[in-house]
């Protein structure tokens, strides 16, 4: 039997559940999940390996109309994940009705490789609808597998699997059959943080934030990590710290608990906040910060 691998990339608008979707798919929490749009900002790998195939996993940014030079950046990923991909999973749920950005849904409508369109969220509408549903997205991509699907309750992702894996070109693998993603650990670490600031503040401050990690030091019995959130302005960083300190030690008390359960260590967690200003309208600030 032949070996398979290829990249299935994810893409759709903002919360149709792309980043719960992978973390299903990889079966390891890789992308933050929150109720917000635009949590997801970098294209993000997870791999799945078994002794017959590798299948390269891409987790992208909602698709949207770029309003900050950091839309832009992350609307390159999504469109990189367009032109590289061998089977793409275009995701969208059962409240949108079109996708909001033309552009995107006409080159998924042109592309050459295999395209399987999810519609997620079926738990969330009665029979009636989702055959409407079905019968639209049908029609707006002839050519597709379409399947319902509840990507938080794992309903019908296994004939998501299959389909996928009949659609596998054969090939080599592309990265180590140990490997769980292309990232490091200080990537995953600085999201994680990232992910209890858009729980726990409101309106723009958690897209006004970046976190650097600054130290990640392993020792015998604990990992010792010194995290910066970046903001745009003073105002912001009194938002973030909260009185007395109060938001930033809640925000890294859960971020450590959740770092302690992914790296399976003890974990002292710093957390400073720095400002930059209008780091998301910067080119040369975005490189700085790996955009």
């Amino acid at each position: 039997m032949a070996h398979k691998s290829g990249f299935v990339n994810i893409v759709g608008s903002p919360n149709v559940g792309k980043s719960t979707l992978m973390n299903k798919l990889v079966g390891e929490k890789l992308s933050i999940v929150t109720s917000k749009a635009q949590t997801t900002r970098h294209r993000i790998h997870g791999i799945v390996n078994t002794e017959d195939y590798q299948v390269v996993f891409s987790d992208t940014p909602g698709v949207v109309n770029a309003a900050y030079k950091l839309h832009e950046n992350m609307m390159g990923y999504v469109n990189s994940s367009l032109q590289d991909a061998d089977v793409l999973l275009f995701i969208t749920d059962t409240k949108e009705t079109e996708m909001n950005h033309v552009e995107t849904l006409a080159k998924i409508q042109q592309l050459k490789v295999p395209v399987i369109c999810l519609i997620n969220k079926m738990d969330l509408t009665d029979q009636a609808r989702m055959k409407k549903t079905l019968e639209y997205w049908q029609e707006k991509l002839p050519n597709a597998n379409v399947f319902p699907i509840s990507a938080l309750h794992g309903f019908n992702v296994d004939s998501v699997w299959e389909c996928i894996l009949n659609n596998l070109p054969d090939g080599p693998a592309y990265f180590d059959k140990e490997a769980i993603s292309d990232r490091p650990m200080r990537f995953f670490v600085s999201e994680i943080i990232r992910e209890k600031i858009f729980i726990h503040c409101k309106k723009e401050i958690p897209y006004a934030c970046q976190v650097e990690i600054e130290e990640y030091k392993v020792e015998p019995d604990i990992t010792r990590i010194r995290a910066l959130v970046i903001v745009e302005r003073d105002s912001q960083k009194g938002i973030i710290i909260g009185k007395g300190g109060t938001m930033l030690k809640r925000i890294g008390r859960e971020a450590r608990i959740e770092i302690e359960r992914f790296i399976e260590a003890k974990v002292f967690l710093e957390t400073f906040v720095k400002v930059d200003k209008d780091w998301r309208a910067s080119e040369g600030k975005l490189k700085k910060y790996g955009y």
